[in-house]
């Protein structure tokens, strides 16, 4: 009489049988679709496959058959599972592509919201670090708040202002290092101007950044080397500029931690100050 250790072997052994079945079953399914000649046998596995989350499967039937498909009832329906296919294995160009020509094609459609979110959110995931160029996340932001501007009482509206607002620090961080990169060199180019310059761009195009704080101190303290390097006929001229940064840096933020260094530096530039104006 069989121990019931060994039913439980035979049986585990007919689950494995049964799954090798299945998988070498479908296999043989999806490679019967790709060389059938007849498109609704390919559009039907596609869809399985698509249901499946077999994307990548789906996607190399929905490419056969998508033009024979143009016109046609079911082109809607392929044209979404296309793109969110596209989508969901990581190919945001194409995916972004493919769902604006959707939004385009069916504008009344169900989906055209949802699609049209899609598109924008594939440009979100394009740009590159902050260190780097970044002219894609410029057309991402513009992207997403195109959507915005199309859809006010989307379901999708915050998501989408978070996106908006990640990728706006992304361009604020790559303008503040750049600013900073400025200032570090200075003191070897005894070029303090393109620092000051550049951090004034910075505060008047991201007024509420997260770096503001340090930009204005970075700024001040290359205007308090400027005035202390210049020739004599600019020096005083650039020692009131320098105390006005200080007087704007010190009424915002009284209590940073840059204060100290701040209180000396213009304690410095008002001796220097006053010895002019006697």
């Amino acid at each position: 009489m069989p121990t019931f250790a060994s039913c439980l072997k035979f049986m585990k052994r007919l689950i494995y049988i049964f799954i090798i079945a299945l998988t070498f079953g479908s296999c043989s399914d999806y490679q019967k679709a790709i060389k059938s000649e007849d498109i609704a046998v390919k559009f039907e596995m596609a869809t399985e496959l698509y249901d499946a989350g077999k994307y990548r499967k789906a996607l190399r039937l929905f490419d056969q058959i998508a033009p024979k498909y143009r016109g046609k009832p079911q082109a809607q329906k392929l044209m979404y599972m296309k793109s969110i296919s596209h989508y969901n294995v990581g190919d945001y160009y194409t995916s972004n592509y493919e769902m604006e020509r959707f939004v385009n094609s069916y504008p009344e459609s169900e989906k055209a919201e949802e699609i049209a979110f899609l598109a924008a959110k594939s440009y979100y995931y394009l740009p590159p670090i902050y260190s780097k160029e970044q002219k894609e996340t410029v057309e991402a932001i513009e992207k997403i708040q195109t959507f915005i501007n199309s859809y006010p009482n989307s379901t999708y509206l915050a998501e989408a202002n978070k996106m908006v607002k990640e990728l706006d620090f992304k361009l604020e961080k790559k303008a503040y290092e750049i600013a900073k990169q400025y200032h570090t060199v200075a003191p070897h180019n005894r070029d303090y101007e393109a620092p000051i310059k550049a951090f004034d761009n910075f505060i008047l195009d991201y007024p509420g950044a997260t770096h503001k704080e340090q930009a204005m101190f970075y700024r001040l303290d290359s205007a308090y080397n400027l005035a202390l390097n210049s020739v004599e006929y600019k020096k005083e001229e650039r020692i009131e500029n320098a105390i006005a940064f200080y007087n704007t840096f010190k009424k915002r933020y009284a209590s940073s931690e840059f204060i100290e260094k701040a209180d000396e530096m213009n304690t410095e530039l008002t001796e220097l100050q006053n010895q002019y104006k006697n």
